[in-house]
């Protein structure tokens, strides 16, 4: 169970932590919006003094043009046209009415058809006058860059950046030069693109923002020798920014350096949040949970109530096996969603992990209450009511955990959640041995997903456990037809063959065939093994069987090592293995039905 635990928060860990150049994109996407916000204010405030701010505004000022019949006319045929399907006329008309008016909101509006439209080429054409109008609207100039983007004139932008540079507030302009690179990087040509970025900032080699966009800029042209020395500038300008360290650590050569970077720093500012959970997260990516787990805690201390935190610590509790704290953690996470309903985060993952701790120490009626605190219709649900089927039949409840399954069907969303409840129904239907109930879900769920190779490939394990050969084998055929690369198919056919002791030189055939698509599986090891040992080639299956008990020690391979090693006159180490295979799994039926088959004991 525990190893279940630590699969389950790895993957957790891998969603919650994040890597340094996400931490610094967000950092520096949440920095920017901040100083926008701060600076479209003061902008705001200047431009009420500023009589250079009143002629501009004044230049872009609605045209003054009386609404003629004829304007109307074309305004209303376009916009039916364009209601009836027929966006080219619609988009021809209100281009033509925008250039005659010079009115930018028609400009605007026939760019609105072609995006519509999904025509690039026009809705750009339009915008190109849209921008010519109105040459200080934000959405006119965000709309134009996005188009250009996609075009292969990206050059064009040039001067209408530097201009806009030019003219902003000089505390408007470091925002701006960090949205400018976020859309240079959306560009086809990237390195056109940062060639504009170069030019257009060269001016202002004062600002903190000019190097970290260039840093930036350099890192998606692949150039980490120019993203490293312009990180570095950004950080002689300002050595407390966080976004310069986040974004130093972000171009850092290697992990190692990135960390140390970021460690150092928060020595000298141990007060910087976000470069703390930069860090934390980097700690997790190297697998070093324990330090990780306090730099989480420190934050923790800054505020008790922060989801994320709670969370990360939660899991990374549950990592170290140190389960109470991880109980105690996640269930304050849960208890902090609650009491903020604005929040839109998933608890399922929290939920589902508590259910774990819970099962661990066999305490399966509390791993069945957190799973009630799901509600239905949240992201999670399907994901909990499997969970829940399966610790009902942990507790021999088999037609409980089918009711489940059952009320989940009414919340899947998708057809991977369909797929996902028809397998964990199958499947708990096979380890509770009822195999032909098994047989009559997958049969159903083929029915509906002809061609899905998971379900067929399972439809043919149940079939061969009933005795039903020929059909396992066409099954098996028709995955090998669906997904030729499917090496599993391929070993279950051929090692079915082996064990019946029938057709050998086409079971080593297939056995091979899936050896050489997966020369490390264990499974496909053991196979190969058996196949020989079949055949007669005792040493061979002896050194393959060892290989594949090594790659995997488990017990169905240990059975079949054991078995080998008896035939040769191996027996006391023969013994050995089955008593190893004993002690992992006491029940084992093939050990039982294999000692009583030879009449030896462990």
């Amino acid at each position: 169970m525990k190893k279940t635990i630590a699969l389950l928060t790895s993957s957790l860990l891998l969603t919650a932590c994040a890597s340094f150049q996400q931490s610094g994109d967000k950092a520096n996407a949440e920095a920017a919006q901040d100083k926008k916000t701060a600076s479209a204010k003061s902008a705001a405030a200047a431009r009420k003094k500023s009589p250079k701010a009143k002629a501009q505004q004044q230049d872009d000022t609605l045209p003054a043009v009386e609404l003629s019949e004829d304007i109307l006319y074309k305004v209303l045929t376009a916009e039916i046209a364009f209601q009836r399907g027929q966006w080219q006329s619609a988009y021809v008309t209100i281009l033509s009415a925008a250039q005659q008016t010079r009115d930018p909101r028609l400009a605007k509006r026939a760019a609105e058809i072609a995006i519509t439209a999904r025509q690039p080429s026009e809705a750009l054409v339009a915008v190109r006058l849209w921008t010519e109008l109105a040459p200080h609207s934000d959405e006119a100039l965000q709309n134009y860059l996005g188009l250009i983007m996609l075009s292969d004139s990206v050059d064009e932008i040039e001067p209408l950046l530097t201009q806009r540079l030019a003219d902003a507030a000089p505390q408007a302009r470091g925002p701006m030069i960090l949205q400018i690179q976020r859309l240079l990087v959306r560009a086809k040509d990237k390195q056109a693109s940062f060639a504009i970025l170069q030019k257009v900032t060269q001016p202002y080699g004062d600002l903190l923002e000019t190097h970290l966009a260039l840093a930036q800029g350099a890192l998606s042209v692949g150039d980490t020798t120019y993203a490293q020395r312009e990180a570095r500038a950004a950080l002689k300008i300002k050595p407390d920014s966080e976004l310069a360290i986040l974004t130093a650590a972000q171009v850092a050569p290697d992990t190692k350096e990135a960390t140390k970077l970021i460690s150092e720093f928060l020595r000298k500012y141990p007060d910087s949040r976000e470069v703390r959970i930069a860090y934390a997260r980097s700690l997790v990516e190297q697998k070093n949970y324990k330090e990780a787990r306090a730099q989480f805690e420190a934050l923790l201390k800054e505020d008790g109530e922060d989801p994320t935190t709670l969370f990360a610590l939660g899991v990374l509790s549950a990592q170290t096996d140190q389960l109470k704290d991880a109980e105690n953690y996640l269930q304050r996470y849960l208890q902090v969603l609650a009491s903020q309903p604005e929040d839109d985060r998933d608890p399922s993952q929290a939920i589902l992990l508590l259910s774990r701790i819970a099962e661990e120490r066999k305490d399966y009626d509390g791993a069945l209450r957190y799973l009630d605190q799901a509600e239905p219709g949240s992201d999670g649900y399907v994901n909990i009511q499997v969970r829940r089927a399966q610790l009902l039949a942990r507790k021999s409840d088999i037609d409980g955990a089918r009711k489940a399954l059952e009320a989940a069907q009414s919340e899947s969303a998708n057809d991977a959640e369909q797929l996902q409840l028809v397998q964990a129904e199958s499947l708990l239907l096979r380890d509770a041995n009822r195999n032909q109930e098994a047989a009559d879900v997958l049969k159903g769920g083929i029915d509906r997903f002809p061609n899905n190779t998971d379900l067929l490939y399972d439809y043919a394990m149940v079939l061969e456990k009933l005795g039903k050969y020929d059909e396992m084998e066409k099954t098996l055929r028709r995955v090998m037809k669906l997904a030729p690369g499917n090496q599993h198919s391929y070993n279950a056919l051929g090692y079915s063959l082996a064990d019946r002791n029938i057709r050998l030189p086409e079971a080593l055939e297939l056995i091979q065939k899936a050896a050489d698509m997966a020369p490390e599986d264990a499974f496909i090891a053991d196979s190969l093994g058996w196949i020989q040992f079949r055949m007669g080639k005792l040493e061979q299956a002896e050194t393959q069987m060892r290989r594949a008990y090594a790659l995997r020690p488990d017990p169905e391979i240990g059975v079949h090592l054991g078995e080998v090693l008896w035939t040769r006159g191996k027996q006391d180490e023969a013994r050995q293995v089955w008593r190893d295979v004993q002690a992992k799994d006491p029940d084992n039926e093939v050990l039982k039905s294999t000692l009583a088959r030879l009449n030896a004991k462990p």
